[in-house]
């Protein structure tokens, strides 16, 4: 595991890191098969009402995703590959 006291995650228990991969995992999910829709708009008794949420894309998640892996020790770590000749 990483460095839990510095960085945006700072504090976060492994439990509440957890869920928070959960939680960007099926984000990214949603904004890759369109699952929400960024503004709705809808007539109701008194009115008109409209919803705009704020828009993301799937580099944020996946990187939002990979930052928590990283915390919590999740995947594996980059090596370089190597060649050998004979």
């Amino acid at each position: 595991m990483t460095d839990m006291t510095s960085g945006i995650l700072a504090g976060m228990t492994e439990g509440e890191l957890r869920a928070a991969l959960v939680t960007a995992q099926k984000a990214l999910i949603d904004v890759q098969t369109g699952g929400k829709p960024v503004s709705v708009a809808y007539t109701q008794g008194n009115g008109s009402r409209s919803i705009t949420y704020a828009p993301t894309d799937a580099t944020k998640l996946t990187g939002l995703i990979q930052t928590i892996q990283r915390q919590l020790g999740i995947g594996s770590t980059r090596r370089a590959v190597g060649f050998l000749f004979r």
